[in-house]
């Protein structure tokens, strides 16, 4: 499976982008897709994942109320709508996918492949 993540880019605090992640190959055999964070200096963080079938949801904590998930499985695509945009926010999004492996979802563990990252850049 390959991943292709975009829409990262600058925003004043309070803003919204759209990311959006293009999934191609064997896209069929996915159970989950969802992005990860990291900001400079800090761990790569959950932010939320969807099933790929069921459509079931998850979102961090922080992130809760403020960014949506949804993906469409005819076009193989995801997106991750972020409002309310804060300078916690800000880092490289990278677009995961897989197949849960029994870990947590909201674990890196679950996840085999990672797209190249987008950046997102939020001003105060």
């Amino acid at each position: 499976v390959q991943l292709q993540a975009s829409g990262g880019g600058l925003v004043q605090a309070g803003g919204s982008l759209r990311l959006s992640c293009a999934a191609s190959g064997r896209t069929a055999s996915t159970y989950v897709m969802g992005w990860f964070r990291q900001a400079p200096g800090k761990e790569r963080e959950f932010v939320a994942s969807i099933t790929w079938s069921l459509g079931l949801i998850y979102y961090a904590d922080s992130i809760k109320g403020r960014f949506t998930i949804s993906r469409d499985r005819a076009k193989n695509t995801m997106w991750l709508q972020m409002r309310s945009l804060k300078p916690e926010d800000m880092g490289v999004y990278y677009c995961v996918a897989g197949w849960g492996n029994g870990a947590s979802l909201r674990s890196d563990k679950g996840y085999d492949y990672w797209g190249q990252g987008t950046l997102v850049t939020v001003s105060s």
